[in-house]
């Protein structure tokens, strides 16, 4: 593989509640190089960074929630600087926040205030999208917008390429539009059929999707059993100077544990090579 391969955490969220050195060690035994952060499951960062390190894991990301960051940004940077993440990522903005809603400007402000933090902190801020910011607004991608707005030194893209495809555009086709502002790639693979929505549970926002749902399918799969085109997207990143992938599964399917789905894709990736 052109570069090294982490695991989002969210993966295997409840494995680390119950057991987060063990859960780490799995991680590691899998072949994985790194992780990125999703919560700190109660730990404190010197507690998660000797774990990391006791695992030879490196810790390379974060997701934080912009409320989370925003209730204590110098202390949040450098809790996460310190474990040695060298990113720290925005997971989603609730709908008030996005491009045409009434609080996109404070966003816009708090997130080039988050960015230079992060850079006088040694990291850069991420921003990891969904499918809803590939509603349109005047013609433009929701998405588009915010990178437009915010400059690349500040923010930076995450493309989660399971979302990117959801909405109907080609993953390969829209890392490279970011080239040189895409460090990190999420690779997710996913099988839809009929007219299934999406739903955003998980992330706390219920009440939101953006398709209604109908009669259909969809369900979040291993790497290499849906219908990403992951060597496609992997070239891809490579082009656009991607340093880290990272495999992420927000939940098992197939009658999978998390542990062996996160097993799985990264036997797939390495059969790539």
């Amino acid at each position: 593989m052109f570069c090294p391969i982490a695991l989002q955490l969210y993966s295997v969220r409840n494995e680390l509640q119950k057991d987060f050195p063990g859960t780490l060690a799995q991680v590691k035994e899998m072949g994985y190089d790194g992780v990125e952060l999703a919560g700190l499951c109660g730990y404190s960062p010197e507690q998660v960074k000797k774990m990391c390190e006791e695992a030879g894991l490196v810790p390379i990301s974060a997701h934080v929630p912009l409320a989370e960051m925003s209730a204590d940004p110098e202390k949040t940077m450098k809790d996460y600087a310190g474990m040695g993440c060298r990113y720290i990522a925005i997971p989603y903005l609730t709908e008030e926040f996005r491009p045409g809603a009434e609080g996109y400007d404070s966003f816009k402000k708090e997130a080039c205030h988050l960015g230079e933090l992060a850079n006088a902190n040694g990291m850069t801020l991420l921003y990891h999208n969904h499918d809803f910011e590939f509603a349109k607004k005047d013609g433009e991608y929701l998405l588009d917008i915010m990178y437009r707005d915010i400059p690349a030194s500040l923010l930076q893209t995450e493309q989660d390429t399971c979302w990117v495809k959801a909405s109907g555009v080609d993953p390969a086709a829209y890392i490279r539009k970011y080239s040189g502002r895409a460090p990190i790639v999420h690779l997710k693979d996913f099988y839809k059929s009929g007219n299934a929505g999406v739903s955003y549970a998980l992330i706390g926002l219920e009440g939101e999707q953006h398709e209604k749902k109908e009669e259909g399918t969809f369900e979040l799969r291993p790497l290499g059993q849906g219908m990403q085109d992951i060597p496609s997207i992997l070239k891809a990143s490579e082009e656009a100077g991607a340093e880290w992938l990272v495999v992420e599964q927000d939940d098992p399917t197939k009658g999978l544990t998390p542990i062996e789905c996160s097993r799985i894709s990264l036997q797939y990736l390495k059969s790539l090579d």
